[in-house]
């Protein structure tokens, strides 16, 4: 049977102690053989690739991911932790949220719905698919060695349609809920680091950017010019154009960035310091 190198075995050290030991041997094992597998990284065929076909007890395997008890919430603060020694030990970090879709179908994959496909959709034609709806946070960090900003994801969380929840009797949770309890997770992590969350305009809810400014250490946000129209921010509110007077509300004004257009503007959730 294959093995991983020592040097990869030494780097997941760090995730041993989130599962037992007879678990963590078949984790390595389902891990060594995802990539290695080409075409879809499925547990069967991450067996395959590791000579395992003809494995007897090869539910052990997926009863890693299946039943076996252990947290990904703790796993991606151990990965976070790891990404931010390598590539930004000091500094803000900047993080990205986003929704991603894994396309699922079956009578028991309970928490699917139909979304927006954005990976086959256009700005003309709308594609729907059945799958299962991911909020992902993910560390962006410039690549030396690719020329350019590279999206690490070390967190998710399942995100069910409203209709799941409504048959269920569970309340309902937007995706900026669970941004929000993503963005806890890092902050809770890293309570003196500054941090910038960068999204786009499906996160521009002013509860999420009232939450944000209220931390002890404020959390700058980031979306599209869209929701720079209706931000919250603590400072004073200054006009968006010479000819136009801040609203009541203290909108925030756009500031663009990033040498390019004006399709990204920067919110300041800070406090007053």
């Amino acid at each position: 049977m294959r093995t991983l190198p020592t040097t990869m075995v030494q780097a997941l050290a760090s995730f041993a102690p989130l599962f037992s030991e007879r678990v963590w041997q078949h984790a390595l094992v389902v891990l060594a053989g995802t990539i290695l597998a080409p075409g879809r990284r499925t547990v069967s065929s991450a067996l395959r690739a590791m000579g395992l076909d003809q494995e007897k007890r090869f539910h052990r395997y997926h009863r890693v991911l299946s039943r076996a008890s252990w947290s990904s919430r703790e796993a991606g603060r151990v990965l976070l932790g790891l990404l931010v020694e390598a590539f930004v030990p000091e500094g803000p970090l900047v993080v990205g949220i986003d929704e991603t879709l894994e396309r699922r179908w079956g009578k028991k994959i309970a928490a699917k719905g139909v979304y927006r496909d954005p990976v086959r959709s256009t700005h003309e034609n709308f594609v729907k698919s059945s799958g299962l709806r991911w909020v992902c946070v993910m560390l962006l960090v410039p690549i030396p060695w690719a020329g350019r900003v590279w999206a690490l994801p070390f967190l998710s969380a399942l995100a069910p349609s409203e209709r799941y929840t409504a048959e269920r009797g569970k309340r309902h949770k937007k995706i900026t809920e669970w941004a929000w309890q993503l963005l806890l997770v890092v902050r809770r992590r890293y309570p003196e680091r500054e941090i910038v969350a960068v999204a786009d305009r499906a996160y521009a809810s002013l509860k999420l950017l009232d939450r944000c400014r209220k931390l002890k250490n404020p959390i700058t946000f980031i979306t599209p010019s869209a929701a720079g129209r209706c931000a919250l921010r603590a400072g004073p509110s200054t006009p968006s154009r010479p000819d136009r007077e801040a609203s009541p509300q203290g909108r925030a004004p756009a500031e663009s960035f990033g040498g390019g257009g004006g399709s990204e503007h920067r919110l300041e959730a800070y406090q007053d310091r």
